[in-house]
């Protein structure tokens, strides 16, 4: 069973690497989903990691239906992930219509081999699911991160076990999205998955003394100024140990 854990950061990625998970997706802006992290970041990362890199390739947050600049910038993205030896992508694009636009994935696809290729959760926001698992298929992407079009992989267990069966091991189903240290096993069995995705956190606090209350630096639905989340290496452990 391979654990994949989402993380913000280098120190999220060493401490995912501590708890045993087999991998790691590194982004930005997990407020809004996740989109693509730093040059930096991937350098840093990259550098302290025995396990494997991918690197979400989302250039905002929102829907899925890119311009053409945004879809430039992902592409440039690629080449620069795999440059600083990123193992894989994850990316995702849908039509107005709600499906997978295959032109551009077969295009990001190409660009990014010979690193593995995801299709994260925008699959959640296509029209059909089954449709867009065959899609994905002919396209030769190696995984899906779905949650079972549900807001949690609890709820969309009956889909998330479908799709795997449906798969029949031509593309790799990922469960992610509400997955926790408790129900991770659950989900597991119910589906017949072989990989797992999720974050697990904690709250670190600032070390700042002085603090300025009449300014913050994020909009009106803000984060805390002076706390953050970071990736909780023992909560990885439990997972990797539960679904071992």
């Amino acid at each position: 069973m391979k654990v994949e854990i989402c993380v913000d950061s280098p120190a999220g990625a060493f401490a995912a690497q501590e708890g045993g998970a087999s991998r790691v997706e590194l982004c930005a802006n997990l407020l809004e989903g996740g989109t693509t992290p730093s040059a930096g970041a991937i350098k840093v990362a990259r550098a302290g990691l025995r396990i494997g890199l991918q690197v979400i390739i989302r250039p905002r947050g929102g829907d899925f239906l890119y311009s053409p600049e945004e879809f430039e910038v992902m592409k440039a993205d690629i080449v620069t992930a795999k440059e600083l030896g990123a193992d894989g992508i994850v990316i995702g694009c849908l039509t107005a219509a709600g499906d997978i636009d295959r032109e551009r994935t077969r295009e990001l696809i190409a660009l990014g081999r010979p690193m593995s290729v995801t299709f994260h959760r925008a699959f959640d926001m296509c029209r059909d699911p089954r449709q867009g698992l065959e899609e994905l298929i002919a396209l030769g992407a190696d995984r899906v991160l779905t949650s079972g079009q549900e807001a949690s992989c609890l709820e969309g267990i009956e889909l998330l076990a479908a799709l795997e069966k449906q798969a029949a091991g031509r593309i790799i189903v990922m469960p992610g999205g509400g997955v926790t240290p408790n129900n991770a096993r659950r989900i597991a069995t119910a589906t017949g998955v072989k990989e797992i995705h999720l974050s697990v956190g904690r709250t670190v606090e600032s070390q700042m003394h002085h603090r300025n209350p009449k300014v913050f630096m994020g909009g009106v639905l803000r984060p805390p100024e002076f706390s953050w989340k970071t990736t909780d290496a023992e909560a990885v452990r439990r997972v990797v140990e539960g679904l071992g």
